[in-house]
């Protein structure tokens, strides 16, 4: 089977990616990537019966075996203010971080 991501579209990958690599970088990944794809047109090609069921962490996890959700409930941390006080700006609360500049795409 011939490598399905051939050099010249790791390239243009690599490109959009706007990824800087050396050559020896770029074939290491290429091959990888193939390995990859190889790997999963086999898992691919494995019979699975239509009434399987679907199948969290390889293991059938039934509604009546999940335990239950806990409620959402806020606890203050007691560091909290500890860790405010090392932050070089704060605001009611929160850190103040610098502004990043914004450019269009």
């Amino acid at each position: 089977m011939p490598d399905e991501i051939t050099p010249e579209l790791f390239a243009q990958l690599a490109e959009l990616a706007a990824l800087e690599l050396t050559p020896e970088e770029s074939e290491y990944l290429r091959r990888e990537l193939n390995g990859e794809l190889k790997a999963i047109h086999e898992l691919e090609r494995l019979p699975i019966p239509d009434d399987a069921p679907s199948a969290a962490h390889g293991i059938t996890f039934a509604p009546e075996l999940r335990p239950s959700l806990r409620p959402d409930e806020a606890r203050p941390d007691s560091a909290a203010e500890a860790i405010l006080r090392q932050a070089p700006e704060t605001d009611e609360g929160y850190f103040v971080v610098p502004d990043i500049p914004h450019t269009d795409l």
